[in-house]
């Protein structure tokens, strides 16, 4: 469900209520009682940080912001407390909050806001007790001088993509093929404000897009190539920045089958193309000036008496041909033929967002990001820097041309894997054997879908890359 998130000036008849303290702030603690008041010191001094107020007709939150902390660290402890508070605030059937705090401490509310309304939500389609089980927070009210209008709706705008990526990624194959995916992108992409064209399977076939073809084999839905495009008329660039997310809308693993308990989660294996959709359409929403584009190949990838196999090879859209050695890494052959074709736009900087490789996650868990840059060096700077800010951090592997010896094939140009070593890094080199352009590789393996609960970021589908995306263009439309 989305939160309602706006600025109010009033929030007297709220009977919820959160206040925002630094962690020095001494004294008594304002509209509170003697009694509240010894009781909030008694908690300080157990080292609480959000400390609750239930007077029956009213729940009082007080949050004691940690100001020593560095800011990225500050802030991600406000959105973990938001999280904490939406839960308890559920757990009481309360439908609106304010949250009350001096100018100095806009930048924390506006995370708090941000935590509480990413921990509110639910995906509850599918279940008969849905009307039951859904939360009671509607509205989160924003009292705090200093913050503007437009800052709210940029949050409001990132906060509903975010959202609305997890709702693709939670959504099984049967209720999500790459048709249905396509429509639903185009659908909200329009709707934003910008450009969508959806390339069905002749015009994939007539551009001789071999790897999504050969991936495509083995299912009986037709693939798609998804084009995004946002470029208003005061946009900063003249150049698009690309960015290109993996679309496999369910993952077998093909003729290189998966254990069983390894497609469990395998409706996930699109969440690449989700966060680059959403990514797109909250920059649109809020009228970001600044030209960005976003390719999405999308099909399963399935076995059958016609799908591709381990000793197959194939030619890609470019002409490069590949030795098929394992039909289970097929995420990079989609995502090739997609670098290739963004060539033709002449791009600025191009970013791959893709769950693509076990490796990557086995190495940083969900904790972070797995990247890669060639050519780079500045804009993964900055992208870096935005990591930090939302807390959806970046690990920064080597792309050593000595990875990419393990790619060599005796009857073709490239392997589709390397050895048992690196698996992460070999997957970025074999991406950039398709691109010419500045680029960086984001393997989002790790923190895409989680299994339990983990405060904001909710269970199943998270929306990472969403929030790093928005940070990031944010600041170079400036």
């Amino acid at each position: 469900m989305q939160t309602n998130i706006q600025l109010s000036p009033n929030y007297a008849q709220c009977n919820c209520r959160v206040y925002l303290h630094g962690s020095n702030e001494d004294g008594a603690i304002p509209e509170t009682t003697a009694s509240e008041n010894d009781f909030i010191q008694r908690q300080r001094s157990l080292k609480k940080d959000l400390i609750t107020l239930n007077r029956y007709d009213s729940v009082i939150f007080h949050y004691f912001i940690k100001t020593e902390e560095p800011a990225s660290k500050k802030l991600e402890l406000c959105r973990k407390a938001g999280s904490l508070i939406t839960g308890e605030a559920n757990s009481l059937a309360i439908t609106d909050i304010a949250l009350i705090c001096s100018m100095q401490f806009r930048d924390e509310v506006m995370a708090l806001a941000e935590g509480m309304a990413l921990g509110n939500y639910q995906f509850l389609k599918y279940r008969k007790d849905a009307a039951e089980k859904k939360n009671s927070l509607n509205n989160i009210f924003i009292c705090c001088d200093g913050v503007a209008q437009a800052e709210v709706n940029q949050l409001k705008a990132v906060v509903d993509a975010t959202l609305w990526a997890r709702d693709l990624v939670n959504e099984p194959v049967n209720k999500l093929n790459a048709e249905q995916l396509a429509e639903s992108i185009s659908e909200r992409m329009r709707e934003a404000g910008g450009k969508a064209e959806v390339l069905n399977k002749n015009k994939i076939e007539a551009l001789k897009m071999g790897g999504l073809l050969s991936v495509n084999l083995g299912s009986i839905d037709p693939p798609t190539f998804t084009i995004l495009e946002w470029k208003p008329e005061n946009a900063v660039n003249t150049q698009p920045y690309i960015l290109v997310g993996k679309g496999v809308v369910y993952d077998t693993g093909g003729m290189s089958l998966k254990p069983s308990a390894s497609m469990d989660t395998m409706k996930c294996d699109m969440a690449g193309g989700a966060l680059v959709s959403a990514a797109i359409s909250a920059i649109a929403t809020a009228r970001l000036p600044i030209y960005v584009m976003a390719l999405i190949p999308a099909t399963d990838n399935r076995p059958d008496g016609n799908a591709y196999v381990p000793g197959d090879i194939i030619s890609m859209f470019d002409g490069t041909t590949v030795e098929v050695l394992n039909t289970d890494a097929e995420g990079r052959l989609i995502l090739a033929d997609a670098l290739a074709y963004a060539k033709k736009f002449n791009p600025k900087l191009v970013i791959n967002f893709a769950t693509l490789t076990g490796s990557a996650s086995r190495a940083i868990g969900p904790q972070g990001i797995v990247a890669m840059q060639v050519n780079a060096t500045e804009e993964f700077a900055s992208l870096n820097q935005s990591g930090d800010n939302v807390y959806e951090r970046l690990v920064q592997f080597p792309m050593w041309d000595e990875y990419k010896e393990q790619l060599k094939s005796e009857i073709a140009d490239l392997k589709n894997i390397g050895g048992p070593e690196g698996g992460a890094i070999t997957a970025g080199k074999f991406l950039e054997h398709f691109t010419d352009y500045p680029f960086i590789h984001l393997d989002i393996a790790g923190p895409a879908f989680i299994e339990r609960r983990d405060s904001y970021r909710g269970q199943g589908g998270t929306g990472i890359g969403v929030r790093l995306l928005f940070d990031f263009f944010n600041k170079l439309s400036r």
